[in-house]
């Protein structure tokens, strides 16, 4: 059969770019994270683990992220913060929030996962960015396309070429490389148990005696009365002591345990998680069992209560309430259960004037100021500007009516990001 010279070369130009348009859509795939890192910190215990995930892009700019690894153990995620969090087998992926898909070079942004383990999981692996290795692992590697050779336009010789004999001598070996492949840095040093790298992380284990001391101590402000602060070791979250606040009913008779830790490290944004017991539900008139003072706001405290049994955030300068107290704003809040461990966190934005509020992990959609005015929640809080700039943690019990109480606080955090329970 004849063939065109014609078409032998249409269709060696196509392959030619073909091969051009791979190897360019290969280039892009691996720079698009060149030079990143996932830096993976883990908090661990029996049957359970939270984890904070750095992400760092290094040189390369991003408009949107995803994050994927393995778990080679019996890891399964059962939620997450600060990302859409999913598992398939072994494989996690995490793909950014709305909020923080663009992370400049050189910068990087957080996310937190939640999940439940078996005794001895291994570390994950695998980690990629959009697609790319990360921590010094090597790209994929693909295999080109297979080129096509035109068939000859001659016929082949019919008297057979002569053969060459095979050489006398092996032909040279090419000597191994004298530089070792490059290795996956090391992780980085793991975070206090249970802390995830806070600022602030305290279980009370180091009080020696029956009063809070040394990095806590007994404060009543205004008067003091029949509330009682100890160290207790018959009810805990974790290890082996707590903080035991007595609290007596009346204005007088509050009791509190401040921290004598610099703070100053938190920031303008700060997160706290502190694990709290109580035995008594709360009452219909105000309590307050966790307060800061507020440096921007007069020295006046940011407490976390209730009311109206349920939970409540309060500003002590306008009496400002959080949600507001109308039985629609009560029901958008939540009360704190009694006779058991329950997990608080907050967040407070001092830059954006901000609050959020999660109850074992949930978020509570009464306790949550996002600078969108809400019916029923915010009126009060939103009258004026309100830009906290915190400075100190008090754990107690104030009441300004009825109410009394006995508490237990344990396994206290505050950091710059999510600490998780």
């Amino acid at each position: 059969m004849r063939i065109s010279r014609t078409r032998i070369t249409a269709v060696v130009a196509a392959t030619v770019t073909v091969a051009a348009a791979v190897t360019t859509v290969l280039a892009g795939t691996a720079s698009a994270a060149q030079g990143c890192r996932i830096d993976y910190q883990p908090n661990e215990w029996t049957g359970g683990f939270t984890a904070n995930v750095r992400v760092s892009p290094g040189d390369t700019a991003l408009s949107g992220w995803t994050v994927t690894w393995s778990y080679p153990g019996g890891q399964r995620i059962t939620g997450g913060w600060n990302a859409t969090v999913s598992q398939s087998g072994t494989t996690v992926t995490a793909r950014n929030a709305a909020w923080n898909g663009s992370v400049p070079a050189g910068g990087s942004t957080e996310f937190g996962v939640q999940g439940t383990s078996t005794s001895g999981s291994a570390a994950p692996t695998g980690f990629t960015l959009n697609g790319v290795p990360c921590n010094g692992a090597p790209p994929p590697t693909t295999t080109p396309p297979p080129t096509t050779t035109p068939p000859p336009t001659t016929p082949p010789p019919t008297t057979p070429p002569p053969t060459t004999p095979p050489p006398t001598t092996p032909p040279p070996t090419t000597p191994p490389p004298t530089t070792p492949p490059p290795t996956t840095p090391p992780p980085t040093t793991p975070p206090p148990a249970g802390c995830a790298g806070a600022v602030l992380c305290d279980g009370f284990e180091n009080q020696t005696g029956s009063t809070p001391a040394g990095d806590w101590s007994v404060v009543n402000p205004d008067c003091s009365g029949t509330g009682r602060a100890s160290v207790d070791t018959a009810t805990t979250h974790s290890g082996s002591r707590s903080l035991r606040i007595d609290g007596a009913q009346g204005y007088c008779n509050h009791v509190f345990v401040r921290s004598t830790r610099d703070l100053s490290a938190v920031g303008s944004v700060r997160y706290g998680r502190i694990w709290l017991r109580h035995t008594t539900a709360l009452p219909t008139q105000h309590i307050t069992m966790m307060a800061m003072t507020d440096a921007a706001d007069g020295n006046k405290d940011l407490r976390m209560g209730g009311q109206n049994g349920a939970l409540q955030w309060n500003r002590a300068s306008d009496d400002a309430t959080l949600p507001e107290q109308s039985p629609a704003g009560v029901a958008l809040s939540v009360p704190l259960p009694t006779g058991r461990w329950t997990c608080l966190e907050f967040m407070v934005d001092g830059n954006q004037g901000q609050l959020r509020t999660w109850l074992d992990g949930t978020a509570v959609t009464g306790l949550t100021a996002d600078g969108v005015p809400t019916h029923d929640i915010d009126s009060q809080w939103l009258n004026r500007t309100w830009r906290p700039r915190l400075t100190d943690l008090k754990l107690g019990w104030e009441s300004y009516g009825e109410g009394a109480d006995t508490l237990w606080y344990d396994d206290v955090a505050l950091g710059t990001s999510r600490i998780g329970c």
